[in-house]
């Protein structure tokens, strides 16, 4: 018997395999800590559901007695494991007393539960899989609905959907965001069909402009699907005939008219990061090279949005903070590993 037991998941809905390493948690120790990921992220076909409603449909798979043995410590995607790994221990350390004796539930599915060995000191409690259901296809049969066909879409999956679950499918499917997500369903479908032919599976090479000038960042609102309506720092795909430097500036002028010299941005630019976590794109893999600008006290550039942008806004940095969830796939954190918008664990 543990002291706690740690159960790690996403839950993009909750379903029985989901509920079946949860009671054999629950069997295992006095308390549960459910670690939530993916916690404030935008809406999105991937990442349909907030935390707090991933939290409600748990607590309604279990009895009311168990439920109150359960806490829930909702964690972001930092798409750097190192980081992510500590986050999730401090935080288990904020509720758990020293020298408690800890078991982490899990099995290995596939290459993304490597994060299981990444626990030394917690000793893991292996369940095997619990039939053959995934989130996944959970979620493709219910954003490939037709209209006011969502349960009997899901039909050949209710079995293994808790009642709590169907209940709450039901209910998001009534409002605005449900037909705004099946949209970007289609789209990101039909993305991956047009590539799946492909030998190899394909590595997108992409560009973004994080662009400070008076303690203020640029920002665009996006005018179309995948992310349609959320914010994300200026950027897009890396024409044949380009560097990663040209595309930049063309995609930052394209996007915003913000079309300075050349001289001045480079005189602007601190540096550049890679970021390349597998899953920052629901695309496809897609590596994107970030360019820092800072622009110091200069006057603030006049922007205009056009292209891929519905608006352009220059955003103070204060503001950031608290906006996390309108943003498309990992730009908040693309700001926060150039800005110090979250404090580090």
């Amino acid at each position: 018997m543990y002291d706690t037991a740690i159960y790690i998941g996403r839950f993009q809905p909750v379903h029985s395999g989901h509920v079946a390493l949860l009671q054999r948690a629950l069997a295992s120790a006095a308390q549960v800590i459910v670690v939530v990921g993916s916690a404030w992220q935008a809406r999105s076909p991937k990442n349909p559901f907030t935390w707090q409603e991933r939290e409600a449909m748990l607590r309604a798979a279990l009895p009311a007695a168990d439920s109150m043995r359960l806490q829930v410590l909702p964690m972001r995607d930092y798409y750097n494991e190192a980081v992510w790994v500590k986050a999730v221990r401090a935080g288990v350390a904020g509720v758990v007393p020293q020298g408690a004796r800890i078991g982490l539930v899990g099995h290995f599915k596939d290459a993304t539960s490597s994060y299981l060995r990444a626990f030394p000191g917690w000793e893991l409690i292996h369940v095997e899989r619990q039939g053959a259901i995934d989130a996944t296809a959970v979620r493709d049969a219910y954003f490939g609905a037709a209209p006011g066909q969502t349960a009997q879409a899901l039909g050949p999956l209710a079995a293994q959907l808790p009642t709590g679950t169907q209940a709450a499918l039901e209910r998001f499917a009534a409002t605005p965001a449900y037909p705004a997500l099946q949209e970007e369903w289609r789209m990101l479908r039909d993305y991956r069909r047009a590539w799946s032919a492909a030998p190899y599976p394909p590595v997108f090479v992409t560009v973004d402009a994080v662009l400070r000038c008076q303690d203020r960042v640029l920002l665009i609102r996006r005018a179309h699907a995948p992310g349609k309506g959320q914010l994300a720092v200026p950027g897009g795909f890396i024409e044949p005939r380009e560097t990663v430097w040209q595309s930049c500036l063309r995609e930052l002028a394209e996007e915003t008219h913000c079309d300075l010299p050349e001289p001045t941005m480079r005189a602007a630019l601190q540096t550049v990061a890679v970021f390349d976590h597998p899953d920052r794109s629901q695309r496809g893999r897609t590596i994107t090279h970030a360019h820092y600008f800072d622009l110091g006290n200069a006057a603030m550039p006049s922007v205009q949005a056009d292209d891929d942008a519905q608006e352009a806004q220059w955003v103070p940095i204060e503001a950031l903070r608290g906006r996390e969830e309108e943003f498309f796939e990992d730009h908040f954190h693309m700001l926060d590993h150039f800005l110090g918008l979250t404090p580090r664990p």
